[in-house]
């Protein structure tokens, strides 16, 4: 397809199209193959009929009959993604992690299984409501139509707003960690006004007034999300779509009973816990909620009070008459409370700006604006929540010489010093030293020590020597120094190698130290750290402190803080129930390593997580009403609720009931535990018990889930507590079976942005490629955990390979008389054995979902085949011409292989070329004819190498001989040409012997080569110096190593003589011979012996053969 490279495009190179022919000829070919499976309710997906002689659902669970059985005789496959959350249309990384499981279902259908595919549309928690609030704003501002907007408006909307300190609003709940899907904001587009991004995305300008009613996304954007699925040709059953929230009363009365299931197990708590908090907003902010700072979680310290004794020389006397008579306090918040009886001095930003503020009636904390933002909503100062009073504002380097009493200090007063690296959006702003343990603080203590007139210090604040507070056995008592000698570090600006000595001083120090001094001597640092953190605060020497990790930023444009809220919380990480589901992960397939690491891992830290919050939109929470469930746990088991949305309801509203009948109220706590647990059915319904049990029928026989695909960023959060829930409310036979994690997608080797222009919406991307074109660049992008690349130069490619295959099949069925039949010759039977060896290779690839590799064996590979297959057979090279079973099998094969990636491609070729009644969705996937032929696979890489290898030595034995206008080549292939093949059946005796040294010094189980006891064996056999016996050993260990024992076997498994002579006339052809002709080496010897070494008969080229490997020789008439 005609298309070139825009490298020079604002985001990146691009393809751009110009003649669009081909493309359009297989876009064709798509609406009547979706027409055809829509009519045909092909991806409509039902349980199996009863068994025979059970006469109904209730007596299939009355009698004990066994799911088991019925899987036996019905296989089935079930697989979803998370759902997307509808406040945007699905872009090319959405239809990246759907593709795995799309894939999975096409290829699970032709392997005869029942699958269900379903989709349902998240609308739960802030964003909408946000969104549809942030537009009635912007309608006051612009009016309805945004009329009134100018780019100045948009100016001053981009530009930096300061935090404003606010009083608490409503400090109730939270909205735990989301990761990204489908956020359409500021952050992403580069835009500033809701409007704005609405506009972008094609909603026409009149109509965006609408959406200032949040209950308008839920009817916009899951219909556009139908329609992008449907015409990329996802196998989905439609008829289970359904929205979250209490806009679906089924829904909502299933996530009623999940919560209050969980909350009868004593797995939801209600108490006060660290959040990340905006002011602006008046509730708690998380990553759903966020343009910036996803996945930031609270971090804690001890805030440690520092009593000031004596200010120092530069401080003020409008400072000293603003604080009074009150107890001012220089605050730092520190990571390790056990190392402070080893404190020497303070540290401040000399350029940083800092106030002092009122903690109480008679008291004063020194720290920065940030931190005492984040005190007051922690219940840290004496004042209502969200109210901090400002002093006086000081500057640091105004504060240097000020003399502190440090809590537990050994020394009783300490001063206050400079240090370059401290941060004002980290900590405090103040840092108390204990150089002994701190290589930061040890550092900046020598530096200012040799420099303290530069540093505008008096030599006596820096005279404390560094006390040692614990011993580990790899540093002793003064693991900084030792590490800043190890490391090399000159100066407190070396950040990275600091960092480095950070990380190893407090992972030693925590894991491996004993206390040396204070009340908890002789106890490790892992027990006394936090009995020094309790004492301190018993004592009113330090308060818990927390704040964000790193910045986080709300979708309102506020600078979060840490708040301690009270809240509902699911209790995640209690002993128990975090034991049930490790054993849950233990039994599921994750696919790669790295997936059940990062599980592992966050197993290991996870806890205490809220459920609930106030604002947005979802279903109530049942016995606290006044609260909503959050986005993300109304969304861990849902993939239950998909096994019976079809029978409850007959739109995804809920507003029509489904086929059974039943009304939303009538689906109790009680109906729920009979349908999905192994409650009794209730008494106090009527609904009629078999319909209860058709639903319970349907669950059981799909559940459990088969397979989960999300992109990795969702395993700290959703995947993690989609474990958990299940483990809390299923039977282990109702467990996830596995779940599949990706990486993010880039474009075109870059990440996706809108802001830069890199960016493809899945519509687009199909209207510009083509379904099947877009679906296979999909499949080639990458399987592995890291991050996959879509590149449109391959989607591009992808139409020319399809539409190029098109013709070709419809060219061969034109010629099919004309196409050769009857017993397969030597050529038809390598074909055969290699198009089912790929047959094997690309079933094996999609049963462990490596689609990249499937792509490779299905699809080039197997076009690599039928190419050269097509080469060998032509009569111009010396072949038979084509067997026609042979060509129809690889046309049908070849697009069953790639069907699960081209349906509408595939349907084409086996209805419209081949002239099969049935469709492509119901066909079975390939499987090889026979058991795997080795011997013609090994016999067909050989013969595939044998042109390229001629023609190489060819090019070699043309090359001049000799120096300057002397030289001369032997040999010159414009002429009429000649050549031999001269084949060995035996290896020389040397290389033999090289061979055996190998093998007795390789061990198989170890997969490595004792190299002394090899040189060793190569010298006792006079090998050692041989010029030829090195560069082979070492070339043969290489194979060994890679290959392992097998390697060894190096005796060829067919006869390479005769397999040579078959390929003559193909040789001769191709590379132009006059002629040629293969004999044996003992042949050559023969003939050499009795007529003599000449330019037809060469001795070194005889000597140079070995199997596997003939020489050749060259010459012209």
């Amino acid at each position: 397809m005609a298309a070139h490279v825009n490298a020079d495009a604002a985001g990146g190179p691009v393809v751009v199209m110009e003649k669009t022919d081909k493309r359009d000829y297989l876009i064709n070919l798509e609406a009547p193959a979706r027409e055809a499976w829509a009519s045909a309710h092909m991806f409509e997906t039902d349980p199996p009929p009863l068994p025979s002689g059970t006469e109904s659902y209730a007596a299939f669970f009355e009698s004990g009959k066994s799911m088991a059985d019925v899987h036996a005789e019905y296989p089935k496959w079930y697989g979803t993604f998370p759902f997307a959350y509808m406040n945007g249309s699905f872009h090319l990384g959405h239809a990246f992690t759907i593709s795995k499981i799309e894939f999975a279902a096409g290829f699970e259908r032709m392997r005869g299984k029942r699958v269900l595919f379903p989709v349902g549309y998240h609308v739960t928690g802030m964003p909408i409501k946000s969104s549809a609030d942030k537009l009635i704003r912007e309608m006051e501002m612009f009016g309805p139509n945004f009329e009134n907007f100018s780019e100045e408006a948009e100016a001053e909307a981009a530009a930096p707003k300061e935090p404003t300190p606010t009083p608490a609003k409503a400090l109730e709940t939270v909205d735990p960690s989301k990761a990204k899907k489908g956020k359409l904001n500021a952050k992403s587009t580069g835009l500033s006004y809701q409007f704005q991004i609405l506009d972008l995305i094609g909603v026409p300008r009149e109509e965006i007034k609408e959406f200032a009613d949040p209950y308008k996304w839920l009817d916009y954007f899951p219909p556009i999300a139908k329609e992008d699925l449907s015409n990329i040709g996802m196998r989905v059953d439609w008829r289970r779509q359904f929205l979250t929230t209490d806009a679906n009363p089924y829904y909502d009365s299933f996530v009623r009973w999940q919560m209050n299931k969980l909350k009868a197990q004593g797995k939801v708590k209600f108490g006060e816990r660290y959040t990340i908090y905006s002011p602006k907003d008046g509730q708690p902010c998380m990553d759903h909620d966020r343009q910036s700072g996803e996945a930031v979680n609270p971090q804690e310290y001890t805030a440690v009070k520092m009593e000031v004794l004596a200010w120092g020389p530069g401080v003020s006397s409008e400072l000293k008459q603003a604080v009074g008579g009150k107890k001012v306090w220089m605050v730092a918040a520190t990571l390790r409370p056990e190392t402070m009886y080893g404190q020497t001095n303070c540290y401040v930003g000399p350029t940083l700006q800092y106030g002092i503020f009122e903690a109480s009636d008679s008291e004063l904390y020194l720290v920065t604006e940030r931190a005492a933002r984040n005190m007051a909503f922690q219940g840290i100062f004496d004042r209502p929540r969200g109210v901090y009073n400002k002093v006086i504002d000081v500057k640091g380097d105004e504060l240097l010489g000020t003399k502190v009493r440090p809590p537990l200090g050994l020394v009783p007063e300490v001063y206050v010093l400079p240090m370059e690296g401290v941060l004002a959006t980290k900590g405090t702003g103040v840092v108390t030293s204990v150089p002994s343990d701190s290589p930061d603080d040890y550092r900046t203590l020598m530096d200012l020590r040799k420099k303290a007139e530069m540093y505008k210090i008096q030599p006596e604040w820096a005279a404390v020597d560094p006390i040692p507070v614990l011993k580990t056995d790899k540093y002793g008592d003064m693991a900084a120094q030792v590490l800043c000698d190890q490391l090399k570090i000159q100066s407190q600006r070396d950040k990275a190698a600091l960092a480095e000595a950070k990380d190893l001083a407090y992972k030693e120090g925590f894991y491996s130290g004993v206390m040396t001094v204070g009340d908890f001597k002789g106890e490790t640092v892992a027990d006394a750290k936090p009995k020094v953190r309790a004492q301190m605060i018993e004592l009113g020497l330090a308060t818990p402190y927390a704040e964000p990790e790193s910045e986080v930023i709300s979708r309102s444009a506020d600078v979060c803080v840490v708040a301690l809220v009270e809240q509902w919380f699911l209790n995640y990480g209690e002993e128990e129930w975090k034991k049930v589901a490790e054993k849950c992960l233990t039994q599921m397939n994750t696919y790669t390593p790295e997936t059940r690491n990062n599980f592992e891992a966050v197993l290991a830290w996870l806890n205490q997580w809220a459920c609930a919050r106030s604002y947005g939109l979802g279903s109530k929470l049942p016995w606290d009403p006044q609260f909503l469930v959050e986005s993300l746990s109304d969304s861990t088991i849902y993939m239950a609720y998909y096994t019976v949305a079809q029978l409850l309801h007959a739109d995804m509203w809920g507003k029509t009931p489904g086929p059974l009948g039943i009304r939303p109220e009538q689906m109790t706590d009680a109906m729920w535990d009979y349908v999905l647990s192994s409650g009794a059915f209730p008494a106090e319904t009527d609904v009629a018990l078999e319909k209860a049990a058709q639903l319970k029928y349907s669950f059981n026989y799909f559940y459990p889930l088969d397979i989960r695909s999300s992109g990795k960023d969702l395993i700290p959060n959703h995947l993690t507590f989609w474990i958990y829930t299940h483990a809390a409310l299923f039977p282990e036979a109702h467990w996830p079976r596995s779940v599949r994690c990706n990486g993010h997608l880039m474009l075109n080797g870059k990440k996706m942005s809108k802001s830069t222009g890199n960016f493809l919406t899945l519509r687009e991307a199909t209207k510009k490629y083509g379904a099947d074109a877009t679906r296979l660049a999909l499949a080639d992008a990458g399987d592995e955990i890291t991050d996959a690349n879509f590149e449109e130069a391959a989607a591009n490619a992808s139409i020319l390979r399809l539409h190029t295959s098109c013709l070709w099949a419809e060219e061969m069925k034109a010629a099919e008389a004309t196409l050769r039949t009857g017993p397969l010759n030597h050529f038809d039977k390598l074909f055969r054995a290699e198009i089912d060896s790929l047959i094997e290779q690309t079933y094996d690839s999609f049963e462990k979902m490596e689609y990249r590799l499937a792509t490779k064996s299905g699809l080039y590979d197997f076009e690599q085949a039928r190419n050269w297959y097509r080469s060998v057979c032509q009569p111009e090279s010396g072949g038979e011409g084509m067997h026609r079973d042979l060509v129809f099998d690889w046309i049908r094969t070849g697009a069953l292989l790639i069907a699960p990636y081209t349906p509408h491609y595939s349907e084409h070729i086996l209805r419209n070329v081949l002239g099969e009644s049935d469709s492509v969705q119901t066909t079975a996937f390939p499987r090889a004819s026979a058991p795997i032929d080795a011997v013609a696979l090994e016999q067909l890489t050989y013969l595939r190498g044998v042109v390229d290898n001629m023609r190489s030595a060819e090019a070699q034995a043309a090359r001049k001989k000799g120096k300057g206008a002397a030289a001369v080549a032997e040999f010159d292939p414009a002429k009429p040409k000649h050549a031999r093949i001269y084949v060995a059946d035996v290896f020389p005796d040397w290389q033999n012997t090289c061979v055996d040294i190998l093998k007795a010094a390789y061990d198989e189980k170890s997969n490595t080569v004792d190299e002394p006891a090899m040189r060793k064996a190569l010298g006792e056999a006079g090998l050692g110096k041989d010029k030829r016996a090195m560069p082979f050993i070492q070339v043969f260990k290489r194979t060994v190593l890679t290959d392992g024992a097998a390697a060894f076997k190096r005796e060829l498994a067919f006869s390479e003589i005769d397999a040579l002579k078959s390929l003559l006339p193909f040789i001769k052809a191709s590379l132009k011979y006059a002629a040629i002709d293969v004999v044996s080496v003992t042949e050559a010897r023969a003939r050499i012996a009795a007529d003599g070494d000449g330019t037809q008969w060469a001795a070194d080229k005889v000597a140079n053969s070995q199997p596997g490997l003939p020489a050749v020789q060259f010459w012209n008439e």
